[in-house]
């Protein structure tokens, strides 16, 4: 909301000025309780259709079945367009085999995109719109055998996602604040991304919503709130070689915490996204107890949330891949 100054007479009066937050973008930034309702279950439906999705790809590249990258996009298109509700993709796919996958913003071509290479990492970042919901999310998979080097970088990442799906925080923090949290498990290796941490979701509406973000640029002042909703996807890109990334979509609650200093409420996040994370990309001596205690955990709720969904061979990928984890 803005208000200016104008002209007089042929002679500037000055600009002056006035700058708020516009209350139409607050309103669909929190999120009602029928949209979170309709997020949570578009989500459940999108995992189902993941699982469908993941289970038909690994039988594929089993096969020695060559695939592109568009071809893969175009069939998880295929899967999602089944589920009641489906309206279309939230944003282009992004299905990158080996050193596309470094690619942040990568959009496979058919007329010049790869073939998945079984012995390569492969991201698949992907969205979709329904009726109720909008979903958005990021796995990062091997086919064959990972070298050490993708195994530690995976892990890295994969500390960063679980240390901000755990954070809790005060009232009124902004996302700035909470994007070292994702960081600082690949900084301590001196690695980075090039891209934000996170970013605002609409409910059936844009996929990158603000006013809300998770990122290192300070700029962006605007609190969270509980029942925003915000992505957690750090990554990182080898040049030439490898992308990997993981993103779950995640909404603002209230925290369960002993105190509250001063009076002020604490937040935490809420999953939306259940979809197995691949667990041969994780060299499990770099993770603790309590590390690997979400994973397992996280990979119970998305067992109980999904199988009921699911059958076939659907069901038994979901099952393979969320076996619990423990170290030798």
């Amino acid at each position: 909301m803005t208000e200016m100054s104008g002209t007089y007479n042929g002679s500037s009066l000055g600009l002056s000025g006035v700058y708020k937050s516009s209350p139409i973008s607050m309103a669909k930034a929190v999120k009602n309780p029928s949209e979170l309702e309709g997020m949570r279950n578009s989500h459940l439906r999108d995992a189902a259709s993941l699982a469908q999705f993941w289970a038909w790809l690994e039988e594929e590249i089993h096969k020695d079945v060559k695939l592109t990258e568009v071809d893969v996009a175009n069939k998880l298109l295929e899967f999602r367009s089944e589920q009641d509700g489906f309206i279309d993709t939230s944003f282009d796919t992004i299905s990158g085999s080996g050193a596309n996958g470094a690619i942040i913003h990568y959009k496979p071509e058919p007329e010049s995109c790869s073939v998945l290479d079984p012995g390569k990492l492969f991201l698949l970042d992907s969205g979709a719109q329904y009726i109720d919901g909008t979903t958005d999310i990021t796995r990062t998979v091997h086919f064959g055998n990972p070298a050490p080097r993708e195994k530690e970088c995976f892990t890295r990442v994969l500390q960063g996602h679980i240390a901000l799906d755990q954070a809790v925080f005060p009232a009124n923090t902004p996302g700035f604040v909470l994007d070292a949290f994702a960081r600082s498990s690949i900084w301590k290796i001196g690695l980075d991304y090039r891209h934000g941490t996170g970013h605002g979701v609409g409910a059936a509406l844009n996929v990158h919503e603000g006013p809300q973000s998770i990122s290192f640029r300070f700029g962006n002042m605007t609190p969270l709130q509980k029942g925003m909703i915000v992505s957690n996807e750090p990554g990182y890109y080898e040049d030439h070689a490898f992308g990997i990334r993981i993103e779950n979509l995640l909404v603002i609650k209230e925290a369960d915490t002993p105190n509250r200093f001063g009076g002020i409420e604490y937040l935490g996040f809420e999953k939306l996204t259940f979809v197995p994370i691949q667990t041969k990309l994780i060299e499990l001596s770099l993770l603790t107890s309590e590390e690997i205690h979400w994973l397992n955990d996280y990979h119970s709720q998305v067992w109980e949330k999904v199988s009921p969904l699911v059958d076939g061979s659907a069901r038994e990928w979901l099952w393979s891949n969320t076996r619990p984890l423990a170290k030798q």
